[in-house]
């Protein structure tokens, strides 16, 4: 799955770099550098950590870090919990508040494509 998000993220201009981690024959974890020239200056770097899981659940962890070493997070998770069902959202700016999600899809496409648009979104604002 991590493959076929990358060969995605690849192609967003938002993104300047992916990276398997261990490798891309197994793929634990896909960290996606995003590119800071998009952002205020304010803002020194914003990633994303993408982890899907064979049994179709995944964690979606965007961070920017500021100028000034402070952070702004949040995250798009499916897993069984006992906080939340097992589809939420942690909310920013620290990603401890945490509430229900509903997606109209959890195929990793479409799961990319709301994450991505919201992160579009928060640029805009930074703005």
């Amino acid at each position: 799955m991590s493959s076929l998000l990358e060969q995605q993220l690849t192609t967003d201009p938002l993104v300047a770099d992916t990276q398997l981690d261990p490798d891309g024959y197994e793929p634990r974890l896909l960290t996606v550098t995003l590119d800071t020239e998009q952002y205020p200056d304010a803002v020194a770097t914003a990633r994303v950590d993408i982890r899907w899981f064979t049994t179709g659940d995944f964690s979606i962890h965007y961070v920017e870090t500021r100028e000034d070493n402070t952070h702004w997070e949040c995250r798009w998770d499916r897993h069984p919990s006992t906080h939340n069902t097992r589809l939420h959202f942690h909310e920013p700016p620290a990603g401890t508040d945490i509430s229900d999600l509903d997606l109209p899809s959890n195929h990793p496409l479409d799961v990319y494509s709301t994450v991505f648009e919201a992160i579009e979104h928060r640029i805009e604002s930074l703005w």
